[in-house]
């Protein structure tokens, strides 16, 4: 959202600046001073941040709907597992989130960095393995309501794989944020991913052609990097590089018109 826009998203919501403060991480008196127009050019991050938390809650589908018998937060992985496979929602904090099917440019960046990644585990021949969503990951076995589908993640412990899936943290994780998910990868998805012990999360942010990258092994490190740029993977001692340049050209061809006769 531009500012403007989200002006007035927080005028239809009604928010205070106290309550954005604590949705979006942000201080109340940055918070204050962007609403009250003396802060005219925020930080990209900032405006991110603002973007997630002012963002419409989620809806679960029809199907979903259907199986709901408790309120949301009280849900466990035993529910989870109870629904239909047609059903397919995220578990976070005993919440049900819709996982409804992305859009044809979601799919395209995420298959491309899945490629580029595959061939340099395929050319390196080491013990990891990258998976592309949907696939189930129970971060933590302490966590009975959380189970999350990444876009992409690289695991590099196979032990973890149980039962056709992944009991544990993934060492890498990336996102590519759509207007409906926004929320929870910015926030919900990244404390949890935090807390569990993942090593590196990436967001792609296809709209202002930005990836985020947080590395979190020692302290919370934030590199922020465009669709130029070539971007290191830390997971793998930065021996692979993710060329965003061939993301866009996948991006601009399946975009093109083609030409009729």
């Amino acid at each position: 959202m531009t500012l403007e826009q989200l002006k007035k998203r927080k005028s239809q919501l009604g928010y205070s600046n106290e309550k954005i403060a604590q949705l979006s991480g942000v201080p109340v008196s940055t918070v204050r001073k962007i609403f009250a127009g003396i802060t005219k050019q925020p930080r990209y991050e900032t405006i991110l941040a603002l973007d997630v938390a002012l963002s419409p809650s989620y809806t679960l589908n029809e199907t979903a709907l259907a199986y709901m018998t408790k309120a949301q937060g009280q849900y466990t992985i035993d529910d989870y597992n109870a629904l239909p496979e047609e059903a397919r929602v995220e578990l976070i904090d005993g919440v049900l989130y819709d996982m409804s099917s992305p859009a044809i440019d979601h799919q395209t960046i995420a298959s491309s960095i899945f490629l580029q990644l595959k061939l340099h585990t395929r050319k390196n021949k080491g013990p990891c393995i990258v998976t592309i969503a949907p696939c189930d990951v129970h971060l933590s076995k302490e966590d009975n309501k959380t189970i999350v589908q990444p876009d992409l993640f690289i695991l590099c412990d196979r032990n973890k794989i149980v039962n056709g899936r992944i009991e544990g943290a993934p060492d890498f994780v990336l996102e590519v944020l759509s207007p409906s998910t926004r929320r929870k990868d910015m926030a919900i998805k990244f404390n949890k991913y935090i807390e569990s012990g993942v090593r590196e999360y990436w967001i792609i942010d296809q709209e202002n052609k930005k990836v985020i990258v947080y590395l979190f092994e020692d302290d919370i490190n934030t590199f922020m990097y465009t669709f130029d740029d070539k971007i290191p993977v830390a997971v793998w001692n930065n021996e692979c590089h993710v060329d965003m340049r061939e993301v866009q050209n996948e991006l601009d061809f399946i975009n093109e018109p083609i030409n009729k006769i």
